[in-house]
């Protein structure tokens, strides 16, 4: 980040401030720093994340991850354009492999309704292929691991993961435990899925 002097005078006044904070957070660890930034840029992000996703909650997991993505990669940022570009960017890509991960799954009708041989129309749970390889994934790890990073969801996803995993409950037995329609089942255990996959993930590439 020795740039930044020579950088700097290309920046608005609101830039400059900016990127002092992204000096401080990544140089001196500021934790201060990290929050200014988040408090300077949470409500934009997650209105735009609300404009792409049409979903509140959502809008909400969206702009945790886009801060959380931001900050984990603060070393990369430059300061040859602002940081609020940089973090749009960064929200709004994660956004949109987000949306076409949803619209994959779902594509895919999910309740797809079939004929058997005695010509009477039956549901069958189908999932997207695409999600295959992270539902594989997750089903790999130790029970142990997956459980500590279940705790750590927002408690209704957590439930979701429990009963449609620990407790092998379909859609359709979740829904009339639950109380809610199987669509809203399937969006709340898809996101589930998709939060717990990333953890996952994250927490296998730290060792």
């Amino acid at each position: 980040m020795d740039e930044l002097d020579e950088n700097e005078s290309k920046l608005t006044t609101k830039a400059v401030y900016d990127y002092r904070l992204v000096r401080r957070a990544v140089e001196k660890g500021d934790q201060k720093a990290y929050a200014e930034l988040m408090h300077r840029y949470k409500e934009s992000v997650y209105f735009t994340m609300l404009k792409m996703s049409n979903n509140k909650d959502d809008a909400e997991d969206l702009t945790i991850e886009a801060f959380g993505r931001a900050f984990k990669k603060l070393e990369q940022y430059s300061p040859n354009f602002a940081f609020s570009t940089w973090l749009f960017k960064i929200a709004s890509n994660n956004a949109i492999d987000f949306i076409r991960r949803k619209k994959q799954m779902f594509s895919v009708s999910i309740d797809t309704r079939t004929e058997n041989t005695e010509g009477k129309e039956h549901s069958s749970n189908i999932k997207s292929g695409t999600l295959d390889p992270e539902e594989h994934f997750i089903k790999k790890q130790k029970i142990e691991q997956v459980r500590l990073l279940v705790d750590n969801l927002k408690p209704k996803y957590k439930e979701m993961i429990e009963l449609f995993y620990f407790h092998e409950m379909s859609h359709e037995e979740i829904s009339k435990k639950l109380d809610l329609p199987i669509g809203t089942i399937k969006a709340q255990l898809f996101r589930a899925r998709d939060l717990l996959y990333a953890a996952l993930k994250n927490s296998k590439e730290k060792y």
